[in-house]
Order: C-alpha cells, then sequence, then structure tokens
C-alpha cells in the first residue's frame, strides 16, 4: 500500500499534474472563516468560502452538518473541499473542537469524489491546527479512508519546525 507523500510548502498550489482536491476542516457554525488555512484559501479563490457561508445559511435543505462534505470547483482540474469537522472554533469544557468521526466521515465521502474524479487530495495536517486535534489521530483515518482506497496523497507542513 502506498503511503502519505510529505512535503514542505503550501498546500494551496499542489505541483502535481492532473485533477487535484484541497481538502480542509471546517467549524458546525457556518462562521470562523477567519483563521487558519481557510485565509490562504479565500486569498487565491473566493468561492470556498462563498459556498461554505451559503452551504450554512441553507442548511435546513441540505447536509452541513459533521461529516458532511462540500466540493468547489476554483478551477476546471482543482476543487476544494470543505470538510465539517469540529465542533464549534474554541477549546471548552469539552475539550478541543476537533471530531475525528467527523473528519473520518468526511474522509470517506472525499475519497468517493477524488475516485470518481481521478484526483490526487493535497491538504495541511487537517484538524491539528485551531482545532486542536492531534496528527496522530489523523494521519490513520487518511490513510485508511483515502490512501487504502489508491488515492494519492500529499500534506504539507508549511514553514519550519514540523516533521512528518
Amino acid at each position: 500500500m502506498s503511503e502519505i507523500t510529505y512535503v514542505r510548502g503550501d498546500a494551496t498550489v499542489p505541483s502535481v499534474k492532473g485533477v487535484k482536491v484541497i481538502a480542509h476542516v471546517c467549524n458546525d457554525l457556518g462562521g470562523g472563516w477567519g483563521k487558519g488555512f481557510v485565509l490562504a484559501l479565500s486569498r487565491r479563490w473566493p468561492e470556498p468560502e462563498a459556498a461554505y457561508r451559503a452551504w450554512h445559511r441553507d442548511r435546513a435543505s441540505n447536509d452541513f452538518g459533521l461529516g458532511a462534505l462540500q466540493l468547489v470547483r476554483v478551477k476546471p482540474d482543482l476543487w476544494v473541499a470543505n470538510m465539517i469537522g469540529q465542533r464549534g472554533t474554541r477549546t471548552g469544557s469539552k475539550g478541543v473542537p476537533v471530531r475525528y468521526p467527523a473528519i473520518d466521515t468526511a474522509l470517506a465521502r472525499l475519497a468517493d469524489h477524488a475516485i470518481e474524479l481521478g484526483a490526487s487530495v493535497h491538504m495541511p495536517r487537517i484538524g491539528c491546527g485551531l482545532a486542536g486535534g492531534k496528527w496522530s489521530r489523523v494521519e490513520p483515518l487518511v490513510t485508511e479512508r483515502l490512501v487504502g482506497r489508491g488515492v494519492a496523497v500529499t500534506v504539507y507542513d508549511h514553514g519550519e519546525g514540523q516533521r512528518p
């Protein structure tokens, strides 16, 4: 079985050929699109944030919620996967915002779409920044749900001091 490829760089500029999906974790509040990786996404394309906000606004008639996945096309061969994988935005009495089962569910849905599109998947260490998660818990989910189904995955570390 293949493994996750780790590179130093910017996950918003995957440098491989073919169809690509940039995956990241969003909260279940419909807001909080103002810190972390989403800022890098929004600097490149307005569509992922606009789609996320519309998805939340219309949640009474769609699948918005923990574990849900929204694919947003930003270029002919590039999609952004908004994955609802955190409850709220703050660490509180119920712990950190990350929800591993929701990330697992969203990754399984992402795998179906990536296979259908013939796409590779590119991401930062999802759920491990502002969501407060641990990569040691997320990495096996990525490996099982994506790599295990033959989807090529590249994880990007931005800046110094991070190692796989």
